[in-house]
């Protein structure tokens, strides 16, 4: 697929077909993920792919907002490492964003779910300890989000850019 079209058909998909994601389609989807750009290039984030039915149940609990995890195929967790680069949320973001296209680009559906909570820090805390203990994820690392993914099981409409009268401004804000 070309660029324009892996956008406008990314959509949030979170009802998935009884059907497997091959090794070779998920190493695709993995690649994507390491050649998201990093500011300095530093490894400051890291992913863990979970593919077990029963982790994805699990991983279900860590949000009441990721009902749609116990009917993915395959998740990536991605994770940021502070202690490496003050950008891992950027950095991290920027991975999840990749992770989602090349998804869309295999055919796959994805959704996101906010594991990282930037305003709720209590609320971070709990969804990323539940995450946290059972990946065995190190102390040291924060869990941004949970990718899952499957083959859709209905096909959505691609999307329209919205209007941009109001986001989108030239040469100075409001311009």
């Amino acid at each position: 697929m070309e660029f324009q079209e892996i956008a406008r058909k990314r959509r949030e998909i979170t009802d998935y077909k009884d059907e497997l994601i091959s090794d070779e389609v998920m190493k695709r989807i993995q690649d994507a993920a390491m050649l998201a750009p990093a500011g300095n290039n530093l490894p400051s984030r890291e992913f863990i792919v979970v593919r077990s039915e029963k982790m994805l149940k699990h991983l279900e609990g860590a949000t009441p907002f990721v009902p749609w995890l116990k009917k993915a195929k395959a998740a990536i967790v991605v994770t940021g490492r502070p202690d490496v680069s003050k950008y891992w949320l950027q950095d991290a973001s920027i991975a999840c964003s990749y992770i989602w296209l090349a998804a869309v680009d295999e055919g796959l559906g994805a959704a996101f779910g906010a594991i990282y909570h930037a305003q709720d820090a209590a609320e971070s805390a709990k969804r990323e300890q539940y995450v946290r203990e059972a990946l065995h994820i190190p102390a040291d690392r924060k869990i941004l989000a949970i990718l899952g993914m499957g083959y859709p099981a209905e096909e959505k409409a691609p999307k329209s850019p919205p209007d941009q009268s109001e986001l989108l401004h030239y040469e100075i804000f409001g311009g």
